[in-house]
């Protein structure tokens, strides 16, 4: 699990322990911790007022200068996701941290009540039941307990449909948005069990059923959604941060909220595609040459990045590379607003005490934001709001390729190879630098074409 103490210059991944078997197996760190750059726990606790307001300017400064130590990551991450508005006091906090673990553990026992599995640290890996509601019998479980399979004495009457074993004496399930979420349990449990598999903290199987339990959770709360592929490699860092299951669940469905449009997918489109759509612009502006070639190559639909939105760059780079990758972009993108933006559409449980006007004095801390506008404009995206900042780390990653895929791409499956060999090498810094070099010139370019 995580080590304690370690000094400037450490590599962020030493506080991540990977498997024995696996150290050649996965990418080695690039982001190293640094004294006077990185926000260390003495400069988080120092941003405290007595009784608990959080100065975020100066937080935010120094997490764009050096990212997040380890140490501290799952605290601040709470604050940069929009879980606590940094006006508020400890109290009022701890008041709403009390009442989020409450909301959770009532939707983890409606849950349990549905299915039994959830809460008791056993994974799911085989289907439940059927399309049409009827339970399957002895479904494969992780971690079941042995004690009574020999006993077949009043075993319940069975058939078989498909080779799937039929419970005939358990009752049908009708309620179709049961059926859809029992369908789903089985996907989540054979993801949770290769995601971070390297890593020595999954090792402990009360982590992966944690893991397990909060996206199941997640699948019957957001029913426009449920679940996806690419949820679990964005759940799973929240697990390792936080200690405790129902702050780790909230801090990942605030992530959800910005993220879930990526997985809402119909037959004619696939969620990220506004972000596709940006991507093709900002290159077309930016590189019209390469452009052209991504599109003579058939590749004009920027699918080939399909993967880098949908889970983040966890491909590209290593574990603790990628939690610095997200809390810079966080960081950069930050938004004053975004604690109350999550109580209105919660129907402002958690809004009683803190005033919105104490954070009008907040704005522009995040660099992005600054420049939110000329950027919304300039791409014409109207109500989708501005690009992210990872629309333009992908373009960066393309431009760092971009000598290579004119030389060397003939087809699509040159491409995908080139872009392949960004796995596990990709520079989390110099990609963020990168994108911020590019959204200044995609500006400047934009607004010199303006009348």
């Amino acid at each position: 699990m995580m080590k304690w103490g370690l000094s400037s210059g450490t590599p962020a991944d030493s506080y991540y322990e990977v498997r024995s078997d696996c150290t050649d197996d996965v990418p080695k760190s690039k982001f190293k911790i640094k004294a006077g750059k990185t926000l260390s726990a003495r400069k988080w606790h120092a941003a405290f007022s007595p009784d608990g307001c959080l100065d975020i300017a100066s937080v935010l400064s120094r997490i764009q200068r050096g990212g997040v130590h380890p140490t501290v990551r799952g605290e601040v991450w709470e604050f940069l996701l929009g879980c606590f508005d940094p006006r508020s006091t400890f109290d009022e906090r701890e008041e709403i941290r009390q009442i989020r673990r409450l909301q959770y553990a009532r939707w983890k026992e409606d849950c349990r009540e549905m299915d039994s599995h959830v809460g008791s640290g056993k994974i799911i890996t085989s289907p439940l039941i059927t399309e049409d509601g009827r339970p399957i019998k002895d479904p494969l479980v992780l971690l079941e307990a042995t004690a009574d399979k020999d006993n077949s004495e009043g075993a319940p009457a069975t058939s078989r449909n498909n080779g799937i074993e039929i419970d005939e004496t358990a009752e049908r399930i009708t309620d179709k948005q049961i059926i859809e979420w029992k369908l789903t349990l089985h996907q989540i449990g054979l993801d949770v069990l290769r995601t971070d598999r390297t890593m020595v903290f999954y090792e402990n199987k009360e982590n992966l059923s944690k893991l397990w339990d909060i996206l199941a959770v997640y699948a019957w709360i957001d029913k426009d959604v449920g679940y996806c592929q690419g949820m679990s490699d964005l759940c799973s860092p929240m697990i390792v941060l936080l200690n405790d299951e129902a702050d780790a669940f909230w801090c990942f469905e605030k992530l959800m909220r910005r993220l879930r449009g990526n997985f809402k997918c119909t037959d004619q489109s696939v969620g990220v595609a506004n972000q596709l759509q940006h991507l093709a612009s900002i290159i077309q502006v930016l590189d019209p040459k390469l452009h052209d070639h991504l599109e003579t190559l058939g590749g004009g639909d920027y699918l080939f990045a399909f993967r880098m939105f949908m889970v983040l760059f966890r491909r590209e780079v290593s574990f603790g590379d990628s939690l610095y990758l997200w809390e810079m972009m966080w960081a950069l993108e930050y938004d004053p607003d975004i604690f109350f933006a999550a109580c209105e559409e919660q129907g402002a449980v958690h809004k009683n005490k803190v005033s919105k006007s104490k954070l009008r004095g907040l704005r522009h801390f995040g660099k992005w934001d600054k420049d939110k506008e000329n950027t919304k404009n300039g791409s014409e995206d109207g109500e989708d709001g501005p690009v992210p900042i990872s629309v333009f780390m992908v373009a960066s990653v393309l431009k760092e390729k971009r000598e290579k895929l004119l030389q060397e791409a003939r087809g699509l499956d040159d491409l995908i190879r080139i872009l392949n060999d960004v796995n596990g090498n990709l520079d989390a810094k110099k990609a963020c630098a990168g994108a911020l070099k590019l959204h200044k010139k995609y500006l400047k370019k934009v607004q010199a074409k303006k009348p």
